[in-house]
């Protein structure tokens, strides 16, 4: 069988890179090195040019790629299929780039439907989004609003973003903070890909307003102990902080209001579970 270097030839395709490709397999550069070679010699062609930042389709990849995404989309359907046709049984798989809306429906999911497995996968925005679109998981939960005609959306909830800092912080003394005192400070931040960076980056440009030295951080929790390590500061949604004693929350100037939005592709939505995660969220959908 080919799936496995059909899939590494796709992945590679798509990012034009051994290494994120890796990545996104989950396995390491080597193997999918191997899987790359094996294909183009077990068949004699050659389906990339090797240069020397990037790789780019032969003539005979471009030709490939519609087919193996045509065999995995075909792959995935049937996946999806034997999931969702038992009776009583099946999986739900979902990404989040949160935890704090989606938990909620979990549980009521798993009290209504207790028998059904459902796995959740945390992320940005940017990996949960690309997770859906490449039918890795069934339902997805972002704070990125996105209009695209094959998908549905239901608000899930709402929140503004404030400012956590050390109760140590210069900041700490403040209750609301205007953009201009964010001058000059340590900004922690999420990777590329993220909401939450995405609207600070806008709000901090729109005031004119240039922080200090960035440390990137790539996870909300990560972030939350660099804060309480006083390390530096960090704009983020209000449900988001913990409480702690070490911890002070303030309003921030301006700060606008975050949405998490709850999608799932169309063609998919009449199938057994996601139909009865997204009835069980229009429910609990806030008034």
């Amino acid at each position: 069988m080919l799936s496995a270097e059909l899939k590494a030839f796709y992945r590679v395709a798509q990012l034009g890179s051994i290494t994120q490709a890796a990545k996104k397999l989950g396995l390491s550069q080597p193997t999918v090195t191997t899987q790359i070679r094996n294909l183009e010699s077990k068949y004699a062609v050659e389906l990339f040019y090797r240069g020397a930042r990037r790789l780019t389709l032969s003539d005979e990849g471009v030709r490939l790629l519609p087919m193996v995404k045509a065999l995995l989309q075909q792959e995935a359907d049937i996946e999806f299929f034997l999931r969702n046709s038992g009776q009583g049984m099946g999986t739900l798989r979902i990404a989040a780039t949160a935890p704090y809306y989606i938990l909620d429906l979990v549980k009521a999911f798993r009290e209504r439907l207790p028998q059904i497995e459902v796995s959740v996968d945390i992320g940005n925005s940017q990996q949960v989004l690309e997770a859906l679109d490449e039918y890795r998981v069934d339902i997805a939960a972002s704070s990125q609003l996105l209009e695209d005609p094959r998908l549905i959306r239901r608000v899930l909830g709402t929140d503004p973003l404030v400012l956590a800092v050390h109760r140590n912080h210069p900041l700490a003394k403040l209750e609301h903070v205007p953009l201009s005192a964010l001058a000059g400070h340590c900004l922690l931040m999420r990777e590329q890909g993220s909401t939450t960076r995405k609207l600070t980056e806008e709000l901090l440009e729109s005031a004119g307003v240039s922080f200090g030295p960035l440390l990137e951080i790539g996870s909300r929790e990560s972030i939350r102990e660099a804060v309480l390590r006083n390390i530096g500061i960090s704009i983020i949604a209000r449900q988001e902080v913990p409480h702690d004693p070490q911890l002070r929350v303030l309003t921030l100037e301006n700060a606008p209001v975050i949405h998490e939005y709850l999608y799932c592709l169309k063609e998919r939505k009449s199938a057994r579970l996601p139909a009865a995660f997204l009835g069980l969220a229009q429910e609990m959908a806030p008034a």
